[in-house]
């Protein structure tokens, strides 16, 4: 393997402490709680041998009942690259080294059903239903989120792009996806040209319950720490993508961004169904 490795320690050597109870118990928890958003890459290439254990780390992911619904696109087409930064309205999607489309694909094993002699158009046919769907949605997710551990495990940096899906029709076409496959997230790997400071993260208790929503062990506590977050964020997050913008509580950021938008995304249930799958059931 040629890539030079670094550990989280040195990749995050300016990354203010994890803030947990006790000392941290092994660099796999140090790398969960110290990981970052990258969106700067070096145009240092990652070799075959650590691609190929990154997306082993992915296919290592827990499944929903065994049922492997997940597939993934690696892009190596830089046209399909850019066109898919364009989509996402972000550059820096085409300037990584690796950039994969995480899907939920029921395809697959509908074809070998099929095989085995399975009606895949009959009403018995369960592999088209919304919870399928959210199976193996669930599976897309998952998979990603070992791959970019893996990737912030061997001091790289990586970036998920929940905006791959702002245009999910013309991104269906583009990666000629057949019916029963939807397109749930991107993830961009590369070597880090950037060195962001880490967001603060909502205190436990007001995201983190006992029981039933809301409750803690002591009342009220959920939302004193919500209040605390909000100052938080004012006084110490700025987007980095947006350095000129005024500094907001996360209350203001919620009320700012829970309104439709000028131009918003399009509905995506129409997209689903088109795929195959019946939400209905």
């Amino acid at each position: 393997m040629t890539t030079s490795i670094q550990t989280p320690a040195d990749a995050g050597k300016s990354d203010q402490s994890a803030k947990s109870e006790g000392t941290v118990p092994n660099q796999t928890i140090s790398t969960l709680l110290n990981r970052r958003t990258i969106r700067a890459f070096t145009n240092e290439a990652i070799d075959p041998d650590t691609i190929a254990i990154l997306e082993e780390a992915a296919q290592h992911a827990a499944t929903s009942r065994y049922f492997n619904e997940w597939s993934a696109i690696r892009i190596t087409d830089s046209d399909k690259a850019r066109t898919i930064a364009d989509m996402a309205h972000q550059g820096y999607v085409s300037q990584a080294p690796l950039l994969y489309i995480f899907l939920a694909d029921q395809r697959r094993n509908a074809d070998l059903a099929r095989q085995e002699g399975v009606d895949i158009d009959a009403d018995s046919f369960i592999l088209n239903t919304g919870y399928a769907f959210l199976q193996s949605q669930n599976d897309a997710v998952l998979a990603l989120h070992a791959m970019e551990t893996a990737a912030n495990s061997l001091g790289l940096g990586a970036v998920i792009l929940g905006s791959v899906v702002n245009d999910v029709d013309g991104l269906i076409d583009l990666l000629d996806l057949p019916r029963l496959v939807y397109p749930v997230l991107g993830l961009a790997i590369g070597h880090p040209d950037q060195d962001p400071p880490m967001k603060p993260r909502m205190p436990r208790p007001a995201q983190i319950f006992i029981d039933s929503y809301g409750q803690s062990d002591r009342p009220g506590e959920a939302a004193r720490a919500l209040k605390d977050f909000d100052e938080t964020v004012k006084l110490y997050y700025r987007d980095l993508r947006h350095m000129d913008a005024p500094r907001k509580a996360f209350s203001q950021i919620m009320a700012d961004k829970s309104c439709s938008p000028k131009e918003g995304h399009e509905p995506m249930l129409p997209s689903i169904q088109a795929q195959g799958f019946d939400m209905s059931r």
